[in-house]
């Protein structure tokens, strides 16, 4: 599998302006940010950390024309990743404001942009391989400017292409028939612990990896659970894969991280527990750093692996 691997990602990309501030401020108020950072964000951090475990990558969403689009354009090229959809129009690519405080928490304003003009006969143009996990996540089907393309389209999605589904933090506004659409189609359902619990009524992430993958068709359920680390619902039943000790900088992008490192160790054939181990190591070198898209390459992890060992747990 690893020969061909690669992620097809639908997952926006954006610009992320970030701002470090020791608090949010009040209504009306004003903080001083300490550090700042202009980068791509949204999909390419899912990409990006793809593509420094060594799978390939492209991105299949409409970067639209403007200086904000040329930065964009310019990081993917940078890190190797094919863009599938030609720019068109006159519209910027959109921005998020990223709020980043003393914890590492970040609150998002986002401002839509050329994001939003993915095509149906862009979708159409794109040819799939057997090999390829289309990722794609909750802001895909959250607005109603793609929300029918992408999901009416993945239902013609060929059955050995894996499609990996992230709900996002916006999950609860996703119409539910858009939703139903989505999460009938998807293979590996990848969600953070808040997100289990409104997809399964469960409080604990374990016990929600499991209701979920029996109340759907999913071959796996990945749920992060901070720093705990994460749980796996799967054939091979339920796997417990703890957390690496970290210094909190920005927690922004984490849950990306984490997905692509998954989906690249899944593609390379690593063993199911190893591959949530790495991610969770991946995610906690992450956020020692500023900014969306900071995953490590490989040998990093691999001695964070060395210097914190660390084992999962069957349930």
């Amino acid at each position: 599998m690893f020969d061909r691997a690669r992620v097809v990602c639908l997952d926006t990309v954006m610009i992320d302006f970030t701002l470090i501030v020791t608090a949010l401020p009040e209504s009306g108020g004003d903080s001083l940010s300490s550090q700042r950072l202009v980068t791509a964000g949204g999909g390419y951090n899912v990409m990006s950390a793809a593509r420094r475990q060594g799978i390939d990558a492209v991105y299949v969403g409409q970067l639209g024309t403007g200086p904000f689009a040329d930065i964009a354009r310019g990081i993917l090229v940078g890190d190797d990743i094919d863009i599938a959809v030609e720019p068109r129009g006159g519209m910027d690519l959109g921005v998020c404001v990223v709020l980043v405080d003393d914890s590492g928490e970040r609150s998002f304003v986002t401002s839509p942009g050329a994001e939003l003009t993915l095509r149906g006969d862009d979708l159409l143009s794109l040819t799939l391989a057997a090999d390829d996990v289309v990722y794609l996540s909750g802001y895909n089907v959250v607005y109603p400017e793609v929300a029918a393309t992408v999901s009416e389209w993945l239902r013609d999605v060929p059955a050995d292409v894996v499609v990996a589904f992230d709900p996002g933090p916006r999950a609860a506004d996703i119409r539910p028939s858009i939703m139903a659409l989505v999460l009938e189609r998807t293979d590996w359902l990848l969600c953070n612990a808040s997100e289990a619990h409104l997809l399964s009524g469960e409080v604990d992430a374990g016990s929600g990896a499991r209701q979920l993958r029996e109340r759907g068709s999913y071959d796996l359920v990945v749920v992060r659970d901070g720093a705990r680390g994460c749980v796996s619902a799967s054939g091979e039943g339920v796997i417990v894969a703890p957390g690496f000790d970290s210094h909190v900088v920005d927690t922004n992008g984490a849950g990306d991280v984490h997905n692509g490192v998954v989906i690249a160790e899944l593609s390379r054939g690593t063993v199911l527990g190893e591959a949530l181990l790495r991610a969770n190591a991946a995610a906690a070198l992450a956020i020692e750093t500023l900014g969306p898209a900071t995953c490590p390459i490989r040998d990093v992890v691999d001695a964070l692996l060395l210097e914190q060992p660390r084992a999962v747990t069957r349930l």
